[in-house]
């Protein structure tokens, strides 16, 4: 069963970024931001929800982008009702996205690519997307940095 969303909020961690879990060491944690590119960060926050990230860089360049938000195409059958009543807030916001996916930290260091249980694909090249670009939210440190995007309008998107 393939279960299919739109990314429509993004936010981006990098090398010099006090907010990046790579910020100055490289630890059991978070190794698999120092590379390669195009493989999952995932790691548990709170001890209760997941995070998604993609790391994005060079080998050795921590970087990573956590996946915020999805724009589901359709409802997974194991989400409860009270959340099918909202079928755009599924997947709004990283814990809730890693819940209506199935992901938790067996899926960290996996390489995205068809075949694995998750890759990326493009949107059609139509697609024109209004995206609105921002600081980050719910951090303590480089909340200054305009590092956050999201699709306009989009109520899929999470809440501030």
């Amino acid at each position: 069963n393939i279960l299919r969303g739109m990314i429509v909020e993004t936010e981006a961690y990098g090398l010099d970024d006090p907010a990046c879990h790579a910020y100055q060491r490289r630890t059991k944690r978070n190794w698999v931001m120092f590379g390669p590119a195009g493989r999952t960060y995932v790691y548990l926050i709170y001890g209760v929800y997941y995070c998604l990230n993609i790391v994005t860089d060079l080998d050795e360049v921590p970087s990573a982008v956590l996946i915020r938000a999805l724009q589901l195409e359709s409802v997974p059958k194991w989400v409860n009702l009270r959340q099918q009543s909202k079928p755009y807030r599924i997947a709004a916001g990283p814990g809730k996205l890693c819940s209506a996916l199935q992901i938790d930290c067996s899926l960290n260091a996996q390489v995205l690519k068809p075949g694995e249980s998750l890759w990326l694909e493009h949107r059609s090249p139509q697609f024109q997307p209004d995206l609105i670009q921002t600081t980050r939210i719910g951090l303590s440190k480089g909340t200054e940095l305009p590092w956050r995007w999201y699709l306009n309008n989009c109520p899929a998107v999470s809440k501030a």
